[in-house]
């Protein structure tokens, strides 16, 4: 390994560790910092504990994964307000994990996928999180809300829950089940928690309501002696002692496309997360690269403590802005409270019953939803309201990752199709210049001239094929090739083809105004070598003309014109210069 190489590989992990503004943004005003802290970790903690059990590992896994994956992150990401732990999400991808490859595979998938995202990062990936459409985004939103929502069913019903890794599957034998047994107190605790939540979010927003309910659920369970409000149940005290024990080699290669998925959604859930932060804010910025890092030495060691896999929360990045954090201080803080509520209140939160972790999931689902956004986009354009759709439709459907890539292939033709509407070849009327009206009508009669505007590639490439091939009744045909855009080697196979053909007819074609930057694609599929052929290119399109005017007499059809009548200063009114 080369010496260069190394320190290029050292200088770029510099660039991704913590730097002194990092502490200079800490020191600035650290009371508001903690009280972000403490108020993010009393939102966190039914939400760490709710997504703990969906997942499948049980509460104490969203525990772990909030208090290790939620301090690397606020020491190492890329984001000052970023909080990270269990969401809703990953909670998605995770439950068919665990239905195929038990909670060893989910461990082993949450280090792969850490590993994944280091990698990422040192590659600079971090940038294209730009280029995700908005109504993307908005159906991946919506798929996800409706999928959490689905997922709490069995519980907010108070019936174990059924076999199957599909939420539709999944929630309709719940519901057969509970309609064989209604356990009307389960239904009661979640219906009231997701009440509480809901209305006191508009009555007071800086309340945490979702504790509120979750403690005053707890008590009346206790109280009341409630045995169907069934409850999380045991707690280790503490943090269990980090290990590989869950490791098996033997089983990366089956794991790699599932932790590729994993990998996908928590480099996108969490560079959407820190871009909604930076959105809230004046003056904060995130750096996308860093916080894949970041991301990615929380799930690397998450797994170890027996935690899930993490991304950065939305829901809790926005408690954290709207309490006054102004650095990674809060997320720091926020961590630190659930890791001394895992040391010395485990016996307590084991007495929460899991329908009310339910209502706490069903309500943040419920305000996942924007209505106001999914309106805009859907009256946007109508490629904008089929994405979101469609999104979110494959979502529930199938599963996240599917739903992106679908998302984004579909966004992407239709973003070619609307780019190929805009490319135009247009028959232009030639340049009059010096020549008698006598002598434009004998040269408009052999010669036709178009212009091509916009781009010339794959999606739009036939289409200029089509129209051109149909040229007839002229010995000349003169391409004016100045607007081009942008050419791909489509393109200039196709304007290559279309040459020989008409030349095959015995019509002569001449370009015009090819751009520097497109010869290169031209000579390399020897489109650029046929125009040259004797002297069929030119700089601007008086001097095609009058090029097309010399092929003309020499071949009789035209009599002698003197050729300084024909001035290569010629300009045309459209287009300046002339090409």
């Amino acid at each position: 390994m080369s010496t260069t190489f190394v320190r290029a590989v050292r200088a770029r992990m510099i660039t991704l560790l913590p730097s002194r503004s990092d502490l200079a943004e800490v020191r600035r005003d650290p009371r508001r910092d903690l009280l972000a802290g403490l108020t993010v970790a009393i939102v966190a903690l039914p939400l760490a504990l709710g997504f703990g059990v969906s997942s499948g590992l049980g509460a104490e896994a969203g525990l772990a994964t909030a208090v290790v994956a939620g301090t690397l992150a606020a020491l190492f990401g890329g984001s000052n307000l970023q909080v990270s732990g269990p969401t809703g999400a990953m909670t998605v991808v995770l439950v068919p994990i665990v239905a195929r490859y038990g909670p060893s595979g989910v461990l082993t998938v949450g280090l792969m996928a850490g590993v994944m995202l280091v990698a990422l990062a040192a590659l600079r990936a971090g940038k294209y999180m730009q280029y995700v459409p908005a109504p993307v985004v908005e159906g991946f939103t919506l798929g996800i809300a409706c999928v959490i929502g689905l997922q709490q069913i069995p519980n907010a019903l108070g019936v174990p829950k059924p076999e199957g890794d599909r939420v539709l599957v999944v929630t309709w034998r719940a519901v057969e089940e509970f309609a064989k047994a209604p356990n009307w107190t389960a239904v009661g605790f979640a219906v009231a928690v997701a009440a509480v939540m809901l209305v006191g979010a508009r009555w007071r927003p800086t309340v945490p309501f979702s504790i509120v309910a979750v403690i005053a659920a707890t008590v009346v369970a206790q109280v009341a002696h409630l045995d169907a409000a069934e409850p999380i149940g045991g707690l280790p005290a503490g943090l269990p002692v980090p290990s590989l024990s869950f490791l098996d080699l033997g089983s990366l290669g089956t794991l790699l496309a599932p932790a590729v998925a994993v990998a996908a959604l928590a480099a996108l859930e969490s560079l959407l997360s820190a871009s909604v932060a930076d959105g809230m804010t004046v003056g904060q910025k995130h750096d996308p690269d860093r916080e894949l890092f970041g991301q990615g030495l929380a799930n690397i060691a998450a797994p170890l403590f027996g935690g899930v896999p993490a991304t950065g929360a939305i829901a809790r990045t926005a408690v954290n802005v709207r309490t006054g954090a102004s650095s990674r201080l809060a997320a720091f803080v926020h961590a630190a409270v659930l890791a001394m509520i895992v040391f010395a209140a485990a016996p307590l939160v084991a007495k929460i019953p899991l329908a009310a972790l339910a209502g706490v999931l069903l309500a943040t689902a419920i305000r996942m939803v924007e209505v106001g956004s999914l309106k805009a986009m859907v009256k946007a354009t109508r490629s904008d309201a089929l994405i979101l759709v469609l999104t979110a439709g494959a979502t529930l459907a199938l599963d996240l990752v599917y739903a992106v890539v679908i998302g984004l292939v579909v966004a992407g033709a239709l973003a070619l199709r609307a780019v190929a509407r805009e490319a135009r070849f247009d028959q232009v009327p030639l340049d009059r210049g010096d020549h008698t009206a006598e002598e434009y009508a004998l040269l408009a009669e052999h010669i036709v001239a178009y212009r091509i505007d916009g781009p010339l590639f794959f999606a739009a490439a036939h289409r200029f094929l089509l129209e051109l091939t149909e040229v007839a009744d002229v010995r000349v045909v003169i391409l004016r090739m100045s607007r081009v855009s942008t050419m791909d080697a489509t393109g200039a196979l196709v304007l290559k083809d279309a040459v020989e053909k008409l030349e095959r007819r015995g019509i002569l074609v001449l370009a015009s105004g090819i751009r520097p930057g497109q010869r290169q694609v031209l000579d390399s599929v020897g489109a650029l070598e046929l125009l040259r052929h004797e002297g069929r290119e030119f700089a601007t399109t008086p001097e095609a003309i009058r090029g097309a005017r010399d092929h003309l007499g020499v071949a009789g059809v035209l009599p002698a014109i003197p050729a300084q009548k024909t001035s290569p200063k010629t300009t045309d009114a459209k287009e300046e210069p002339v090409r």
